[in-house]
């Protein structure tokens, strides 16, 4: 099993304001599953960073989104031929995971093997990622995804474990 994530701290939407983060929220999320289910963890980084501030992250999602970019990713693995399921972690940025999220998914067969979405978000909940997925993934399942809202991601290891056990990967 793989969960394999983007994440990104520094200035981030908070119940309509803006709040300095420094540990981002898809990554708080991720940490969680990882522990309680003990499945290898890829962190994708961005080649050129986002920026720390809001507004400027936004203005480059919104031109990525708008060109339908690949922005390059600093650290892909070489495969991922040896996982049955992978759980695929963003954020929601203008209603969808950022591009670097199907930069991530495309190289790679995903045939056969079973894809849950994971996001954290301020309005758009799941946003596009089923649509999306199934599209950048094929020949996959695409299994129950879970969406955080941000403001909620310390409190969310209730809703992170209930989710884990309906999808059959948390069984203690």
């Amino acid at each position: 099993m793989l969960l394999a994530y983007f994440s990104r701290a520094g200035e981030n939407y908070f119940n309509g304001g803006r709040r300095r983060l420094t540990v981002g929220n898809t990554e708080v999320v991720a940490g969680m599953i990882g522990r309680l289910i003990g499945c290898d963890v890829h962190r994708i980084e961005a080649a050129e960073p986002y920026p720390d501030d809001y507004e400027p992250t936004v203005a480059r999602n919104v031109e990525e989104q708008r060109a339908d970019a690949r922005p390059a990713i600093a650290n892909p693995p070489a495969s991922i031929d040896d996982y049955d399921t992978v759980l695929l972690g963003s954020p929601i940025w203008n209603v969808r995971a950022p591009m670097i999220m199907t930069t991530f998914v495309e190289p790679f067969d995903f045939a056969g093997k079973t894809v849950h979405p994971l996001t954290t978000y301020a309005m758009s909940g799941l946003g596009t990622t089923e649509r999306d997925y199934t599209a950048s993934c094929p020949g996959a399942k695409l299994g129950e995804g879970l969406a955080v809202r941000g403001e909620e991601v310390a409190a969310a290891g209730p809703a992170v474990e209930a989710w884990l056990r309906r999808i059959g990967l948390l069984t203690r």
